[in-house]
C-alpha cells in the first residue's frame, strides 16, 4: 500500500509520522501500537524527526494538516 493509500483520510500525527516510517523501510513488518509507538511518545530523533517531516510535506502540498481536534494529516486530494 502506498503513503498516499494510508493517508487517504485524517490521520492522527503519530500514526501519520509511523506510516511515513513505513514507507521509507524503517519500520518493516512492525505494527503501530504494539510495536513503534513508543518511538513518537518520548522524545527521540527518530521519532522527532519523522514528526518534523510531516509538516514539510505540508509546505511542499503533498499532505494537508489540521490542528482540530487535534493535529492531523492527511494526503492532499488531486486537484480537479
Amino acid at each position: 500500500m502506498s503513503l498516499a493509500d494510508e493517508l487517504a483520510h485524517w490521520t492522527g500525527w503519530d500514526v501519520a509520522a509511523f506510516r511515513l516510517g513505513r514507507a521509507l523501510g524503517l519500520f518493516a513488518g512492525q505494527n503501530f501500537s504494539h510495536d513503534a509507538k513508543g518511538v513518537f511518545r518520548t522524545g527521540n530523533p527518530l521519532g522527532n524527526g519523522l514528526h518534523d517531516a510531516l509538516p514539510a510535506l505540508v509546505s511542499a502540498r503533498v499532505l494537508e494538516r489540521r490542528e482540530e481536534p487535534d493535529e492531523q494529516f492527511r494526503w492532499r486530494p488531486e486537484e480537479t
